[in-house]
């Protein structure tokens, strides 16, 4: 096959090389992920407390993180903190900074839509049969919150994956980078490799999201609401 776009991703090492920047995407989203969780549980949990002045500053940083794109936040923590505050971040330590930041907000909000749709009766149940407040929290409230929130916090790491594509845009090497590195350097030698090239790194995504997506399928017919 003579100059085909196709031999493009066998060349040298171009298709390992599109596998790591897949995994620089992967490891970044799973890395925000698990710090995301850190935060945003807590946070959910105060949300659906009664501690009005807490709810409002969590509030509020919930509708900072939901106005702002995920770009501009991206190039306040890359570009902001280089200059303004001195610190030499990476860019793959501004896009977890930022990831979490988001991440943490969508889940906090997940999680205060879980604990605050159990029923009424199950408290008023719960605390007839003798229960104390933590007791109904921990034997009630919180098992049945669990199974609304773990399908809709698993969608979270496939929209978290997708995003990542944007760090492109603070330097960081990922798998859209290498696919743009691999167009260029064959740009003459091979015109139509962009076809294949983007071709396969939307397999890869799918590939990585895929799975992830039907397990939150899963979990949401096993554990319906």
């Amino acid at each position: 096959m003579v100059n085909s776009g196709l031999e493009v991703l066998f060349e040298g090492r171009n298709f390992i090389r599109l596998l790591a920047g897949l995994w620089t995407s992967l490891r970044i989203a799973l890395a925000a992920f698990g710090l995301s969780a850190v935060f945003g549980l807590p946070f959910g949990l105060l949300l659906a407390s009664k501690h009005r002045v807490v709810k409002f500053i969590l509030r509020a940083y919930l509708r900072f993180i939901w106005i702002m794109p995920q770009l501009v936040l991206l190039f306040v923590a890359y570009f902001y903190a280089s200059s303004a505050l001195g610190l030499n971040l990476s860019g793959q330590a501004a896009a977890v900074i930022v990831f979490t930041a988001w991440g943490a907000a969508e889940l906090s909000d997940l999680v205060r839509g879980a604990v605050t749709s159990v029923p009424r009766h199950q408290y008023e149940s719960a605390q007839a049969l003798g229960l104390t407040a933590n007791q109904v929290q921990r034997l009630v409230v919180l098992p049945q919150s669990a199974r609304r929130l773990l399908p809709q916090a698993v969608n979270l790491v496939t929209r978290m994956i997708k995003t990542t594509s944007l760090i492109v845009l603070i330097g960081v090497v990922e798998v859209l980078k290498v696919a743009q590195q691999i167009i260029d350097a064959n740009r003459f030698s091979h015109p139509d490799a962009a076809l294949w090239v983007y071709g396969t790194v939307f397999v890869l995504y799918f590939a990585a999201c895929y799975p992830i997506s039907r397990l939150a399928k899963h979990l949401e017919k096993k554990w319906p609401n």
